[in-house]
């Protein structure tokens, strides 16, 4: 298990642009002024169930563009989970919680790899207070455009599959109410399972 949490905290602490990348206008200081160690904790652990944040370890965006992840509590789980990066228009609140299969899946992505690694056993990430909005068809945009399909997603639980053909069959709408496929068609697709309504990009 300690091994697991050394793996991950090590994919984050090489790949600082992990959720920079999904937020790219925000990629220079994107840890804000004025938060204390302990609201950004809270804020970090407010991105999954509490079994899952309260053991999971806590990284912390760089203060500068290129600069390096702060570790500001040790985990025991396998589980990393960052503090909101307070991104998009109005700011949001968009912490994050990922697990061993969505940390290598998230280092792939960052580095545009052809493919991301397999997930035999699947893989899980939460959001549950939301996200401040990415293109839904994808994976590399960075910001609205007239045909990217831009979604703003609700609190959700993001899924890996161990097979990705088990997504084909799924529809990639955001607005049924229902799981969609993010980036379908694409080898980054995965699994939008929301846990309230979606609304309507603005």
């Amino acid at each position: 298990m300690l091994r697991t949490v050394r793996l991950l905290t090590m994919v984050f602490l090489c790949s600082p642009s992990l959720l920079l990348a999904q937020h790219p206008e925000h990629a220079a200081g994107a840890a804000k002024p004025g938060k204390t160690d302990a609201q950004k904790i809270a804020s970090a652990m407010s991105a999954a169930p509490p079994g899952i944040s309260a053991k999971a370890t806590i990284m912390d965006f760089p203060a500068t563009e290129g600069g390096e992840m702060k570790q500001l509590r040790a985990g025991t789980n396998g589980w990393v989970c960052f503090p909101s990066t307070g991104a998009g228009p109005k700011g949001g609140n968009d912490p994050m919680c990922l697990d061993q299969a969505w940390a290598a899946w998230a280092a792939a992505w960052i580095k545009r790899e052809k493919n991301p690694p397999a997930a035999p056993g699947g893989g899980i990430g939460y959001m549950l207070q939301g996200d401040v909005g990415a293109s839904n068809t994808d994976p590399f945009a960075t910001k609205m455009t007239p045909d990217n399909h831009w979604v703003v997603s609700p609190a959700h639980i993001m899924v890996l599959p161990s097979n990705p053909k088990d997504l084909d069959s799924l529809n990639d709408d955001p607005k049924t109410g229902g799981p969609w496929v993010m980036w379908k068609g694409t080898p980054y697709a995965h699994l939008m399972v929301p846990v309230s309504r979606t609304a309507a990009a603005k």
